[in-house]
């Protein structure tokens, strides 16, 4: 424990609390009175603070995700990180899911969103003992859809979720870039400690970065349209 204590910087009252609302795995007890942590308890603690810091997250919050609620407000898309990050840290204690039906509960178009995805390869619907479930990242996806349902992108509109197709062909080359550019670089040149800590800092500041940088191109874009100009979508790997 109190190895753990200096690893994560948090004091072992607050690692206690965290045992008891179920967000990390049980420690292995090799004797009475002895309790062993591993890796796995570190990046637990790591991720927990990170949802409490970062996205705002309480740990009834926290703990009703991962035991297969759905979110109950919108949380920003470093949180799924951090909450796959918890889900695998607790592999082989239970694994969290949240249940479709949870979903369409909050969302009445879920069902129906969540096999659209599905179809076009977005997500992954999986059978669990009680019903169709998502994984973490999946039901967040899901939820984001239903969000822009609300703001008026439906299907009367000309918005179905089919349309989100080309996000993913868009997603699996950056990041495939993204892949390829930091192991070129880092590859056996660096530790894997440094490398990671690297990546925890890159990862949500470059989804900022790309975010900012659509919007640019994007208004860019509107405007040529409004001076009646025809807008050419660039293919990826290619110069505008």
């Amino acid at each position: 424990m109190r190895e753990l204590e200096a690893r994560t910087g948090v004091n072992r009252e607050t690692i206690r609390v965290y045992l008891r609302e179920g967000l990390l795995p049980d420690p292995s007890r090799p004797a009475r009175n002895v309790a062993d942590y591993g890796e796995e308890h570190v990046r637990a603690i790591l991720a927990v603070r990170k949802l409490q810091r970062d996205s705002g997250m309480t740990l009834p919050q926290i703990a009703h995700v991962l035991r297969g609620g759905a979110a109950s407000r919108p949380v920003g898309a470093t949180a799924f990180g951090h909450l796959e990050e918890l889900v695998a840290a607790r592999v082989g204690v239970r694994k969290s899911v949240v249940s479709l039906d949870d979903l369409v509960k909050q969302m009445t178009h879920a069902r129906e969103d969540a096999r659209v995805l599905d179809g076009i390869g977005a997500i992954k619907i999986t059978k669990g003992p009680a019903g169709d479930v998502l994984s973490v990242t999946d039901a967040g996806l899901v939820n984001l859809w239903g969000r822009m349902r609300e703001a008026g992108f439906n299907e009367a509109r000309g918005f179905p979720p089919e349309i989100l197709g080309y996000y993913i062909e868009a997603a699996e080359y950056v990041a495939g870039k993204e892949a390829q550019i930091f192991l070129e670089q880092v590859e056996g040149k660096i530790e894997e400690d440094e490398a990671a800590s690297m990546l925890e800092f890159a990862l949500p500041t470059m989804l900022e970065f790309f975010g900012l940088l659509r919007l640019k191109i994007f208004l860019r874009n509107i405007r040529r349209a409004t001076r009646g100009e025809t807008i050419v979508p660039v293919p990826p790997g290619e110069n505008p």
